[in-house]
């Protein structure tokens, strides 16, 4: 092996401008394969980072307008969905794990002493919490004991917590007022855009009269696979709807949906083919650089020809002359192509501290996985590089390789 390793140094060292200039185009065919994947590792990030925004496995209720006369209803009807109709989906569709229901309140303002903010409360269940995804930096969310002893709790933002109390080491276990009476802070967040107030919807019911009015339905699926399963829940879902509130199924317009499953399969095979698509256009890319090394070989294998000739003469086996083109293939396209994947790591670093925080493009780097993809590449595309060259090597007979000048 050793000798092997000195035979393939000395090799590339008598041919170094020959060698340098194949390999250029190989390290230039994988720094460009780093780069397209490490950006569309960073477009992919930013994707998913937007889409995890809620939880995928929720399809999200509005009330609308129909647009379709049912049961002796004219169209142009309002739909008013109510807390009521969470039951139903419960137990009239398989697919239906949980059904929370949000209201708000934008009319009234949350004071103290200090300062105030407008805007109102959302009132949520605990499920609001994994649903819209909400990062906690302090205490805790709305949950079942608030619900069900009707708590007046409150989350804040951390924004409208600063503005209400000044800054503080700690805010929760505070107190605010809200129409016109006292609540509890019992957790705060941080979030980019979010900066909605939260209290508990049972309490929301009590202080509005039982109103039972709601804005929107978060309904939590399960079971679901395929982009099918989700749009047959979806169509379930609306059915049961129009008979709670005599609507047609098929008026879309009566209950505007989102359905972030079916939403979330579709974005996989998109980023699945865009992975594709990267690869393939990598590939091709370096496809250039080991045509040249192949060429090479062919060339090298046509200078030794007598050394090969020699070789064969003197009992080498043709395994052996394989073995040592291979070789010398896989050494100059993993020498350059580890080249090119240094300097495609460096640039998409750069890149990343430049750009990498924005909102469209994140994280624009490349990880362990991909460097071992990249190596099995560079050694299968080595390898093809320098077989056919090496196949011509052991047909070359012992008697007319020492006739070779």
């Amino acid at each position: 092996m050793l000798d092997l390793i000195r035979e393939i140094g000395q090799t590339l060292r008598n041919n170094r401008l020959r060698t340098s200039l194949t390999g250029l185009a190989v390290a230039w065919g994988i720094f460009m394969l780093i780069v397209l994947l490490g950006a569309a590792r960073g477009v992919i990030n930013a994707f998913k980072a937007n889409d995890d925004a809620s939880a995928n496995n929720t399809i999200m209720l509005w009330g609308g307008r129909t647009t379709m006369p049912y049961g002796g209803y004219k169209e142009g009807r309002f739909i008013q969905m109510k807390d009521s109709d969470r039951e139903p989906l419960l137990q009239q569709n398989e697919a239906v794990a949980q059904v929370a229901a949000t209201a708000s309140v934008d009319t009234v303002t949350i004071s103290t002493i200090k300062d105030y903010i407008s805007g109102g409360f959302e009132a949520v269940y605990p499920r609001e919490l994994e649903v819209q995804q909400i990062p906690l930096t302090e205490g805790r969310f709305i949950n079942d004991r608030d619900i069900e002893e009707c708590r007046r709790s409150m989350v804040l933002n951390i924004r409208n917590a600063r503005q209400l109390f000044g800054d503080a080491e700690s805010y929760v276990g505070r107190t605010v007022k809200c129409f016109g009476l006292a609540w509890t802070v019992v957790g705060v967040y941080d979030h980019n855009w979010r900066t909605s107030s939260y209290t508990p919807y049972t309490t929301y019911k009590l202080i509005t009269g039982n109103n039972e009015d709601v804005e929107q339905l978060t309904v939590t699926v399960q079971g679901l696979k395929t982009e099918t399963d989700g749009l047959e829940a979806e169509n379930d879902i609306r059915a049961t709807m129009g008979r709670l509130h005599s609507f047609n199924p098929a008026d879309e317009s009566a209950i505007w949906t989102w359905n972030r499953f079916t939403q979330a399969v579709a974005n996989n095979a998109a980023t699945g083919y865009l992975n594709l698509a990267v690869w393939i256009i990598g590939i091709f890319t370096l496809l250039s650089g080991i045509v040249g090394v192949s060429n090479i070989m062919f060339v090298s294998v046509r200078e030794r020809t007598h050394e090969i000739g020699i070789r064969r003469a003197i009992g080498a086996k043709p395994r052996s002359i394989l073995l040592q083109v291979v070789a010398e293939s896989v050494a100059i396209t993993t020498l350059f192509g580890y080249i090119g994947v240094v300097l495609g790591m460096a640039v998409l670093q750069v890149v990343d501290m430049l750009f990498g925080s924005s909102r469209e493009f994140q994280n624009p780097t490349v990880d362990i996985s991909i460097a071992v993809q990249v190596t099995a590449a560079l050694i299968i595309a080595g390898s093809l590089a320098g077989l056919f060259p090496a196949l011509k090597a052991i047909k070359v007979k012992p008697v007319e390789a020492l006739r070779d000048e």
